[in-house]
């Protein structure tokens, strides 16, 4: 109940932002069903990463969509792991036409087994994943920029 009361005393941008996050976090993991190699063209220009300066202008924004993202992927009653919150974070920029980065990397755990992990950058701000990065080596990436999202409108 403090949790309802806590939600209805938000602001509307802010609700709205907490349900754009729901919406987006359930298509990643629709899209996380779908075979990889159909979904990665959707993800951006493979191999290639976006600039790491930050424009000082989108600060606020990519603070705000990463925190409803871990804070509504808590809430979900699917899985919602990294790359489900990298691919939605990501999908929630492209939205609003900032550029971001999508990694993908791999390495072994403490038994010897082959783990994965993605994460999310966007100039030099890592909105999602960002816990343990360094741990992987980065198999692949993928560059949404603001110009492949104007392409895709036209």
């Amino acid at each position: 109940m403090k949790k309802l009361r806590t939600f209805l005393s938000l602001n509307w941008k802010i609700k709205k932002l907490l349900f754009e996050s729901y919406l987006y976090l359930g298509w990643a993991r629709i899209l996380k069903i779908i075979p990889f190699s159909k979904v990665a063209p959707s993800l951006g220009i493979q191999m290639e990463e976006t600039t790491f300066a930050l424009n000082s202008t989108n600060k606020e924004v990519l603070s705000n969509v990463s925190q409803t993202i871990h804070i509504v992927s808590r809430y979900t009653f699917w899985e919602s792991q990294c790359l489900v919150k990298a691919i939605a974070a990501m999908k929630m920029l492209e939205r609003r036409r900032i550029e971001s980065t999508l990694y993908l990397g791999t390495a072994k755990d403490e038994k010897g087994k082959l783990v994965a992990h993605a994460w999310l950058r966007s100039g030099s701000f890592y909105l999602t994943g960002f816990e343990g990065m360094d741990k992987f080596t980065v198999v692949s990436k993928f560059a949404k920029t603001s110009e492949l999202k104007g392409a895709n409108n036209e």
